[in-house]
């Protein structure tokens, strides 16, 4: 056949044969490309979807509650209870000679933490002793005077300067006694202090080690106690909160308390004080709860979340704070009308939470909003009326 071809064709016909060979070999079998989904519709400030759409998918819709309650969550911090709280400082310059409570042990009041070695405290125990001699001589010499004016050996004058030494000797060993038993010293000069818990609780904190030298100017703001003590079965909540919740977080109001590190669990407490000034810098106010610890699960300086029932009366209705939009100062959401077609509207915020907003108009109860990604869907609505108003404005130029 090639020879009888002139030889000019001879390249365009094995040309041919070649196109002709490979597409027999096209696998017929292999997938067709799907077909993309149509582009919404914006008509009448209003997006609309073919149904069945892919987007639609991805839009949450949630029902405008009515506005009875609304749950307020605030962030908490969970701290000693200072009512059950005892810090304990050195009173006497002394040596730590023995420790005998560590973190954790139960005590009693009066129960010893601690013992030193304190000159100090050893005069304080002298004067106690020369207090209780002095009031001995006194009472002997008021004796003596007594039995000399009887016989009109001696003038009044000198009963009535007797019995004035006695009263004061007698209010000074009361007054030297009474500093030694305070700090748990006997009738001996011993130098022996002991350091003693005043509560019932725990040691929840110890910051002393054998031999340390103590001194009774290392104490106040700043300086960590030797030991705390404290009731653990009972906690003080700090709540930080918002200048509108202060009509809310009065003191009886009741919260529940949860613990991300106690997934599952909800601690109830109740509002004890509300501070009253506001804290410049955080713009919050300072609340103060308390919530029982029985079992002790709850630990000091746990991050918590205080929740709220907010009561809002009967006006409004109640939608979530993610499908609230803000553009400019005017506040909107995305309703849905009907099956795959939304429109924005534009509301009015009465009460706005963390989790929840209440609306006081624009929205009906029981009307569908868009809680999810309604952002993305206002975005794609926005920029299909940007493009048909530059579309009408290019159509109306010569």
């Amino acid at each position: 056949m090639n020879a009888l071809l002139p030889s000019p064709l001879r390249p365009v016909l094995l040309a041919v044969l070649a196109a002709l060979t490979l597409a027999g070999c096209v696998d017929r079998n292999a997938p067709v490309a799907e077909a993309e989904p149509p582009s919404p519709i914006v008509q009448n400030n209003q997006i609309r979807f073919a149904p069945d759409h892919p987007q639609l998918k991805l839009l949450t819709l949630t029902a405008a509650a009515p506005g009875k309650s609304v749950r307020t969550e605030l962030p908490a911090r969970l701290i000693w209870n200072e009512e059950r709280t005892q810090r304990i400082y050195a009173p006497f310059a002394g040596r730590v000679t023995a420790i005998k409570a560590d973190i954790g042990q139960p005590v009693q009041p009066g129960t010893v933490l601690a013992q030193l070695a304190s000159p100090d405290f050893g005069i304080a125990q002298a004067d106690t002793a020369k207090a209780q001699a002095d009031v001995a001589f006194a009472r002997k010499n008021l004796q003596r005077q007594r039995e000399l004016f009887d016989a009109g050996i001696v003038a009044r004058k000198d009963l009535e300067q007797a019995e004035a030494d006695a009263a004061r000797s007698q209010a000074e060993v009361a007054r030297a006694g009474a500093r030694t038993a305070m700090y748990g010293g006997g009738g001996g000069v011993n130098q022996r202090l002991a350091i003693q818990s005043a509560i019932a609780g725990a040691v929840v904190e110890r910051n002393l080690n054998p031999g340390q030298e103590l001194r009774p100017d290392q104490s106040g703001i700043g300086v960590p106690p030797l030991f705390v003590v404290s009731d653990p079965t009972s906690l003080w909540v700090q709540i930080d909160a918002r200048e509108s919740e202060v009509a809310t977080l009065r003191p009886g109001a009741v919260f529940q308390l949860k613990v991300a590190a106690l997934p599952g669990e909800d601690f109830e407490g109740y509002v004890t004080a509300t501070a009253d000034f506001i804290d410049p810098s955080s713009r919050t106010i300072k609340v103060r709860g308390i919530v029982r610890n029985p079992e002790r699960k709850l630990k000091a300086e746990m991050l918590a979340t205080a929740q709220f029932e907010r009561m809002l009366g009967s006006g409004g209705v109640v939608v979530p704070a993610s499908a609230v939009i803000l553009r400019g100062a005017q506040h909107s959401v995305l309703i849905q009308v009907q099956p795959g077609v939304f429109e924005p509207r534009e509301v009015r915020i009465g009460y706005s939470g963390p989790a929840e907003i209440v609306l006081s108009s624009g929205l009906e109860v029981g009307e569908m909003v868009v809680s999810e990604n309604a952002l993305l869907l206002a975005r794609e609505l926005r920029q299909a009326q940007d493009t048909a108003a530059a579309n009408v404005a290019g159509a109306g130029k010569p």
